[in-house]
C-alpha cells in the first residue's frame, strides 16, 4: 500500500499569551506560515499566561471557548489585535470580541465564571514550564524550542527550514 498521499502535517506548537505585544507582532509570521503550508502545518496554540498581564488567564480561557465554538484562530487574532484595549478593559473586551465574531458571548461569560477551560490552560502552562518556556511567543517544532520573546528575527525562516526538511523526509 502506498501512503505517500497521507503525509502527516508538521506540528508547530506556539506558546502564546493573548495580552502580549510580542505575540501580537508574531501574527504576521503565523499568517505567513499558514499561507505557505496550509494543512501541511498543524499550528497548535498553547497557553502561557504571564502573571504580569492581569487579563491573560481569562483571555486564554476565552480562547478555548472560541475553539469550542469553532472560531479559535479568528478569536485569538482578534484578541491579539486589541492587546491594549484588553489591558485597559479586561473581561468585557473578551465578550465584546466574541460578539463581534458572532459567537455566543453569554456562553463565554459562563465559561469564564465556571472555569470549564482551566485544566487546558493550566496543563499548557505546566508543559511549557517543563520544557523551558519562559516568555512568549515561544515556538516548538520537531523538538526545537525557538524563543520569540527575545526577538522575532529569523524565527520564521528557521521554522520554514525545519518544516521543509520534515515534509521532505515524510514524503520520501
Amino acid at each position: 500500500m502506498n501512503d505517500s498521499t497521507t503525509t502527516r502535517p508538521v506540528v508547530l506548537d506556539l506558546w502564546c499569551e493573548l495580552q502580549c505585544s510580542d505575540c501580537h507582532s508574531a501574527l504576521d509570521d503565523v499568517r505567513a506560515l499558514r499561507a505557505r503550508y496550509g494543512d501541511r502545518l498543524e499550528l497548535r496554540l498553547r497557553h502561557f499566561p504571564l502573571e504580569k498581564h492581569r487579563h491573560a488567564y481569562a483571555a486564554a480561557q476565552a480562547a478555548e471557548e472560541a475553539v469550542d465554538q469553532g472560531q479559535g484562530w479568528p478569536y485569538v487574532e482578534a484578541v491579539l489585535a486589541r492587546t491594549e484595549e484588553l489591558a485597559a478593559g479586561g473581561e468585557p473586551v473578551l465578550l465584546r470580541i466574541a460578539r463581534d465574531l458572532g459567537l455566543d458571548a453569554e456562553e463565554f461569560d459562563t465559561a469564564l465564571i465556571d472555569g470549564r477551560h482551566l485544566l487546558i490552560v493550566d496543563a499548557d502552562q505546566a508543559e511549557g514550564k517543563a520544557i523551558g518556556v519562559t516568555g512568549t511567543p515561544t515556538y516548538v517544532i520537531d523538538g526545537e524550542r525557538l524563543d520569540g520573546g527575545r526577538s522575532q528575527e529569523g524565527l520564521r525562516e528557521r521554522i520554514e527550514e525545519i518544516a521543509d526538511r520534515l515534509l521532505a523526509d515524510d514524503g520520501a
